[in-house]
């Protein structure tokens, strides 16, 4: 075996593209973007206490779980705080809100022009629910004291920057869509967490981890099995058989025409959507606790015994029961939003419609209740999935007992679906050149 065909498939593919212009033109601009978001990562808001919010990091675990996903802008409070997430909140409440509303499921059964209208107002929901969670998040500092200013004109300069800084990363993602490689907001996204992972983990080193080099690789072995379950998870899927049989008119004579094809059922059709809301739902009793909690130095309140609840890091047995509800949360919401998108997609009607069918099951509501029963099966398998991978940070850290560095569940599935999914874009740009030095 060459040492060519010993490289892993992204790195070869990659180098493949680079030997074409046209893809190098797309990969260097996709580079380029990311170097820019960095960038505007470190551009701080001003009127920040820099030290205050440094000893706010150090004393909550939450706030450096929700600066994971910023890539180290949180940490900075810079004006891509927020990232992109206000606009995957506004597109995850699009598409729970089409199926419901009739004229919004009219408006995406207009094709090309349908989607974009829906694109057009995921782009207007995004503006208030950005401006909503940056100012959720100066009222959070405000009360820290990291935050020095409470003037009307301030805030408002601050929540507007904010709002800017997430319209500009979005619109950085669309470039990236258009002109580079891959999903644009889900690079932006990428880019983020591995920042922010590298942070993290220079972090747990000069913070005294290195007289546990034996937990220390003991998690990073960990990480390891866990990134190969979710690509195993990613790529399974269970075929089902399709057959089509069609009948032609051709000089007055009928022509019947048959082909065999099958669908793919994703064991995890769902993706990372499930560990965000059941993410959502458990960080929020400690959210809103935080408002109402009385400071260090003065006796704790129920809000104080919230936070404590509700708190990733909080010792055995408190630990024991928000680990627990967050993966029976990951498994009912793996079922929810499997069924919801199932439902959208329609594959019985499509199917009828396309004079395709089942071997053995007739077409129509028989069809819809095997597909039905097939996808329930296999959810099963994803659900479970998605659940241990959702308490994977729990179970690292009582393994390992590395405390400072944090596993983001979430995270870990963000990094490998983009890393596959941007792995067979630039492997599909390839084939559609025809390019002799492709190797699969």
């Amino acid at each position: 075996m060459s040492p060519k065909q010993t490289r892993p498939r992204l790195f070869q593919a990659v180098i493949d593209a680079f030997h074409l212009p046209d893809l190098r033109r797309r990969l260097l601009i996709t580079l380029t973007i990311l170097v820019i978001f960095r960038f505007v990562a470190h551009v701080p808001l001003p009127g920040v206490d820099a030290e205050a919010l440094r000893q706010l990091f150090e004393r909550n675990a939450l706030m450096g779980m929700l600066d994971l996903f910023s890539g180290g802008a949180l940490r900075n409070f810079s004006i891509a705080a927020m990232g992109v997430y206000p606009y995957i909140t506004a597109s995850i409440i699009m598409t729970l809100l089409v199926p419901v509303i009739p004229r919004l499921q009219a408006i995406s059964q207009e094709g090309e022009a349908g989607r974009d209208k829906i694109n057009r107002i995921t782009h207007w929901l995004m503006l208030p629910m950005a401006g909503m969670s940056g100012y959720g998040q100066l009222v959070l500092l405000r009360r820290e004291g990291v935050v020095t200013s409470a003037e009307l004109l301030p805030t408002l300069a601050m929540v507007m920057a904010m709002i800017a800084g997430t319209v500009f990363l979005v619109w950085l993602g669309e470039l990236i869509t258009e002109h580079g490689i891959g999903n644009g907001i889900s690079i932006i996204i990428f880019g983020g967490i591995v920042a922010g992972y590298w942070e993290l983990l220079q972090s747990g080193f000069l913070a005294g981890q290195q007289g546990q080099i034996g937990g220390l690789i003991a998690y990073l072995v960990i990480a390891v099995l866990i990134m190969a379950l979710i690509v195993i998870f990613t790529e399974a899927h269970r075929r089902i058989p399709v057959q089509y049989a069609r009948t032609i008119y051709r000089g007055g004579r009928m022509y019947r025409q048959s082909g065999a094809t099958h669908i793919p059922l994703r064991v995890n059709s769902a993706g990372m959507i499930p560990l965000i809301f059941a993410m959502s739902i458990i960080i929020f009793p400690g959210i809103v606790a935080s408002y109402f909690a009385n400071p260090a130095g003065i006796g704790p309140n129920f809000a104080n015994f919230v936070m404590s609840t509700f708190d990733p890091n909080a010792p055995m047995p408190l630990g024991l029961f928000y680990w627990g509800l967050f993966f029976v949360l990951a498994i009912s919401f793996a079922f929810f939003y499997t069924f919801v998108i199932f439902q959208q997609q329609d594959l019985p009607g499509t199917l009828q419609r396309q004079g395709g069918f089942i071997p053995g099951i007739r077409p129509g509501k028989h069809t819809a209740d095997y597909l039905n029963q097939v996808i329930r099966r296999i959810t099963w398998a994803g659900a479970l999935f998605l659940a241990l991978v959702a308490i994977v940070p729990f179970l690292a850290r009582e393994i390992t007992n590395v405390q400072v560095i944090q596993l983001s569940s979430i995270g870990l599935l963000i990094v490998v679906g983009v890393v596959l999914d941007t792995m067979k874009q630039l492997e599909a740009q390839l084939v559609m050149r025809r390019y002799e030095g492709f190797i699969k």
